[in-house]
């Protein structure tokens, strides 16, 4: 039997659904969704909780409740190619179709920031040391935020390489430039987790700080020196993609496979 709090989130879930509230619009306060369901003040935010995690709904500041825009869930090959196009350098493997325009959120931004201590860990420098964070938010044209996609440079490599932490990298962005300091070429690692956001990364999404992020962190590594010089964590709202994998035989079950046999009693 539903709660009542799972019943308050169903029915304004339908609601939803059906159009009476859409994208862009506020849900009724909860003095009212209270007065309507005859429901206590903790039951109603449960029950909105509940359709923050789904991704429907998020609190906004000055606002209220607002309904959020759905975007299109999109598969993420992984076990595929890195490419390369003439015009604008590496393309790693995302969810965009070849030849899809994508959008920027705000303004791109370099800055100089306290590394995370997981950054910090796979730079091999020292939890909270400054170095250069490139900040953007993309996603397919007319859609909302997609994902968010913090670069961290490694400061000796910036040393080497200084427009790779400026506002223009010149063609070919900042891999090329740290590529022809001499750590070219460079090999990458991909690390992929579920976590929550943080109050500032639901804020840049437009999601609900209780909706679960994919984070997908790549570390380039420099043929040089084989240590990283880079690291690019990409965030992404669970409900906006899918990873996709192609899965292979090993020698072990190659085919014709062997008849299984019975354990010997």
């Amino acid at each position: 039997m539903a709660t009542k709090y799972e019943e308050i989130a169903s029915e304004l879930r339908r609601r939803i659904e059906e159009g009476e509230y859409p994208p862009g619009s506020t849900l009724p306060g909860y003095a009212e969704i209270m007065a309507n369901y005859s429901a206590s003040q903790a039951t109603v935010r449960a029950a909105l909780e509940m359709l923050q995690s789904e991704g429907l709904v998020r609190a906004v500041k000055r606002l209220g409740i607002v309904v959020r825009e759905p975007g299109e869930r999109r598969r993420i090959q992984r076990g595929t190619l890195i490419t390369r196009d003439p015009q604008r350098g590496y393309i790693f493997p995302a969810a965009s179709s070849p030849g899809e325009p994508w959008q920027t959120h705000g303004r791109p931004r370099a800055s100089m920031e306290p590394a995370p201590a997981a950054v910090a860990a796979a730079l091999g420098i020292r939890a909270g040391s400054e170095t250069v964070r490139r900040r953007r938010v993309t996603s397919p044209m007319d859609e909302p935020p997609f994902q968010l996609v913090d670069t961290w440079i490694h400061p000796d490599v910036l040393a080497e390489a200084p427009q790779a932490g400026e506002a223009d990298t010149g063609p070919g962005g900042y891999l090329d430039r740290i590529e022809e300091s001499g750590h070219g070429p460079l090999s990458w690692s991909e690390v992929t987790r579920a976590r929550m956001p943080t109050r500032e990364e639901a804020k840049l999404l437009e999601i609900s700080p209780s909706m679960p992020v994919l984070e997908m962190a790549t570390t380039g590594i420099s043929a040089k020196t084989e240590q990283p010089v880079e690291v690019s964590v990409r965030v992404i709202p669970s409900d906006r993609a899918e990873i996709v994998s192609r899965l292979q035989r090993a020698t072990s079950a190659r085919w014709p496979v062997e008849p299984v046999r019975s354990a010997e009693k």
